[in-house]
């Protein structure tokens, strides 16, 4: 079986080629640069803490020490504070990190990992598809041809794959813009990050009054002004002059010390590829989709793309065409895109216009802050993680399905469990690794080692189930979950987000659920062809 090409050797390729090679499959990646990029301190990323943690299980490492997890966050307008955050274990903060940093540490990652070849100095100029595979040439210092099995797009905004395939990429263009400074400084409260709106020093000039300050380790600052609509041009003089204004309103000092590391404007897009498949074609990330208005972070989504749409090409590339799970990879993530985007559409202009809700409403300023907030930190309808409550992965109803606090189709919590070979881990450790999760809700298990229990009660039972399940699947335990009751069944899919909740031992449910969660029919007609041969 032919290697699946990935096009493009940015954050997003290089996870989905890991995420592959946690599934043992195999697969090409084609760098159209020498193999290394350019440090930019004010080209950053941030990350919602459970995709931080999705990228530290493939690069094999934890990323705390490379970016910094913010110990707070507040709002500002004007003087007055609108709100203060700590974050703790209950409220994890996200991973600031610079997308140099972080795809270093993935190449490295690739670098240790023998079913991935990273082909650098290789560009695509052209691409075939059949119903075998696809086959593409590049061109360089090695120009030559390629042959896969799938091939996805990882390749930006202005992806090559997305234009050879005639994909329209429709939205809307300079949605917001930034001017962004890197800045070696010391700031009052070191470690939390704010957003401050209307500073009290604001000034005229191509500025609006909204600042970003983010952290970084080594008291390296990033900060973004918001520039307004207009295409004023943002002068190097004129960019030196806001930062020390800035830093002065801050500390309070009439000559702050800092060190300039990095500048930049940073131009808003907002735009979704019309098809994310074609055959055996994909687009994943950049090539799919553009948003980032309102402190939302189209990485996060991009490397979402990737975590889903690996989970799905492995059993396909490993048994054979699996048409139904491979086309829920679209519907699923471009709804939760377009979710996001209208989201911030709709409310673009009512947080950035000067009248409207802000001038009729009393308190509508602070709801304001609270919103971009949440675009900030990956929370509510700008920033928390989506759910796949509409995929057509999810089951039908069954008569012993019940609710816990996560909704089907949602991420679910990261509780330790107990795994087959008795140790303790938290969940998040064992996905991605191609097979469905079953948890078992269990009290009192956690103190006794998993040789005492695992013959006693339904575990037997539950075992069997697992075992006669369509698809690879590994059974743990867990002492508690969130809205669980004692002997809740979970079904959680490769990439964390949970099937169906049951109320004890199902089998005929726990079936239907995981079959369902493969393609449904297309699980059929799989099985009748391998019966014919």
């Amino acid at each position: 079986m032919d290697p699946v090409i990935v096009v493009g050797a940015g954050p997003v390729g290089l996870t989905l080629a890991l995420a592959l090679a946690r599934q043992e499959v195999p697969s090409v990646v084609l760098d159209e640069g020498p193999g290394a990029d350019a440090p930019r301190a004010a080209r950053t990323v941030v990350l919602r803490e459970d995709t931080a943690a999705l990228v530290e299980r493939l690069a094999g490492a934890p990323l705390g020490g490379a970016g910094l997890r913010w110990a707070g966050w507040r709002s500002l307008r004007r003087k007055q504070v609108m709100r203060d955050i700590a974050f703790d274990d209950d409220d994890p903060a996200p991973l600031h990190i610079a997308q140099h940093v972080l795809t270093g540490a993935l190449r490295a990652a690739v670098a240790r990992e023998p079913l991935v070849e990273l082909a650098v100095d290789s560009r695509l100029d052209s691409m075939e598809q059949e119903t075998t595979g696809v086959t593409v040439h590049t061109c360089g210092p090695d120009g030559t041809w390629w042959r896969g099995s799938y091939l996805v797009g990882c390749d930006g905004p202005r992806s090559t794959v997305r234009k050879l395939q005639d994909i329209r990429f429709p939205g809307r263009t300079a949605v917001e813009r930034h001017a962004v400074a890197a800045v070696r400084t010391e700031l009052p409260r070191p470690g939390e990050a704010f957003l401050h709106r209307l500073p009290p020093w604001r000034t005229t000039g191509p500025f609006a009054g909204e600042i970003a300050a983010r952290p970084l380790p080594d008291d390296v600052w990033r900060l973004d002004w918001l520039l307004p609509p207009c295409k004023d041009l943002v002068t190097p003089e004129l960019l030196l002059a806001r930062i020390r204004e800035t830093l002065i309103g801050w500390t309070g000092e009439t000559s702050p010390s800092y060190e300039l590391l990095d500048t930049g404007v940073h131009t808003v897009h907002h735009r979704v590829a019309r098809r994310w498949r074609a055959g055996r074609i994909f687009l994943a990330g950049d090539a799919a989709h553009l948003l980032g208005a309102l402190g939302t972070q189209g990485l996060d989504e991009g490397l979402r793309d990737a975590d889903n749409l690996a989970w799905k090409l492995a059993p396909a590339w490993h048994h054979g065409p699996h048409e139904g799970l491979l086309d829920s990879y679209q519907t699923e993530r471009r709804a939760i895109v377009a979710a996001r985007l209208r989201a911030a559409d709709q409310l673009l202009p009512v947080l950035r216009g000067g009248g409207g809700l802000r001038s009729l409403v009393p308190g509508s300023g602070r709801g304001h802050d609270a919103l971009l907030m949440d675009g900030h930190l990956g929370r509510g309808a700008l920033g928390a993680p989506g759910a796949y409550a509409d995929s057509p992965l999810t089951p039908p109803p069954l008569d012993g399905e019940i609710l816990v606090d996560t909704p089907a189709g949602a991420p679910v919590a990261d509780v330790l469990v107990t795994a087959e070979d008795g140790s303790f881990v938290p969940l998040r450790e064992r996905l991605g690794r191609g097979a469905l999760l079953v948890v078992l809700i269990a009290p009192g298990t956690g103190v006794w080692e998993r040789r005492h229990w695992v013959s006693a009660g339904i575990m037997p039972r539950l075992a069997a189930a697992v075992t006669a399940l369509p698809h690879p699947a590994e059974l743990l335990v867990a002492e508690s979950y969130p809205g669980a009751a004692p002997h809740t069944i979970l079904l959680v899919r490769p990439d964390g987000h949970l099937v169906t909740a049951l109320s004890g031992v199902r089998p005929a449910d726990l079936y239907t659920a995981a079959e369902t969660a493969l393609g449904g029919a297309g699980r059929t007609e799989d099985r009748a062809e391998a019966g014919a041969r």
